[in-house]
């Protein structure tokens, strides 16, 4: 069932292209000294190939993001930004490649499959969101950290958890900012299928070439229906727009962030100061 040949290295052999089954594409984030952790040559060469993929002339019917070493990812590579650098430099990159990596994944024409093996964190879990499905490995831990860290999370990306698992929930992981297991997921709709590890890549690789053989007008025509209806309702207002981007952008120049990743890197208790 899986292709001979080997994958493609992009991004200096952190993300593997590979195709394991007949008109299904794979992305694997293979990032191990930092988790899987989405950097900018990451994040921007996801972007490429989905555009690549999306050309009239691919054969494409479906693509699997998943991760390699036990982890899908642990969210933004932001650990290691000198302190004269992090509000730009942090901003900057989930501003523009994450972004633009979740805004290809959503315009992919056909379905997109993430398949977590492995904890699945803030950015990383977000990044699977943006996939059409999930199917997630038995013992795995997903969690949004941002009320560990002092970060106010994008507006865009809080949307995206609203419209997938209810305002409730959305609450519950975000405020506090605890890991849930695979079952309670599943049990959330925040994943779709669970799968123990052994049975995981049969799992996914099952689901991917079903996808892949239905029919590409009804899985495009389908896609921007849902689309169209998670959108409709409506643009937020310009003001509070630019205060919600604001809120965002002051988090990224707070002490209380830098203190929160100084932390969570210290494996202590953080000390906020609110500011």
């Amino acid at each position: 069932m899986s292709s001979s040949a080997p994958p493609r290295e992009l991004a200096d052999g952190k993300l593997l292209v590979d195709e394991p089954a007949e008109s299904v594409v794979r992305l694997t984030i293979s990032n191990p000294d930092k988790r899987n952790a989405l950097d900018h040559p990451i994040l921007d060469a996801i972007t490429a190939t989905l555009v690549e993929l999306a050309a009239a002339d691919s054969q494409a019917r479906c693509v699997i993001v998943t991760g390699a070493h036990g982890m899908f990812s642990a969210g933004y590579d932001i650990g290691e930004i000198p302190d004269e650098q992090f509000e730009e430099r942090a901003e900057r990159l989930v501003a523009h490649p994450f972004t633009e990596a979740i805004d290809a994944l959503e315009a992919f024409p056909h379905p997109t499959l993430a398949v977590l093996p492995g904890h699945t964190i803030g950015g990383g879990l977000e990044l699977a969101l943006a996939c059409d499905l999930r199917v997630a490995q038995a013992e795995i831990k997903l969690g949004m950290p941002p009320a560990k860290l002092g970060l106010v999370y994008s507006h865009t990306g809080l949307r995206r958890f609203i419209d997938a698992i209810g305002a409730a929930r959305t609450r519950e992981l975000f405020l506090l900012g605890s890991y849930i297991d695979a079952a309670t997921a599943l049990a959330w709709g925040l994943v779709n299928r669970v799968a123990e590890a052994d049975m995981l890549e049969d799992l996914a690789l099952e689901l991917a070439s079903e996808l892949a053989r239905n029919a590409p007008l009804s899985q495009t025509g389908n896609k921007r229906v849902i689309a169209a209806l998670l959108r409709a309702e409506g643009e937020l207002p310009a003001d509070v727009e630019a205060e919600l981007i604001e809120l965002r952008r002051a988090s990224f120049a707070s002490r209380d962030l830098r203190e929160g990743m100084r932390a969570f890197a210290e494996r202590r208790p953080a000390r906020w100061r609110g500011e």
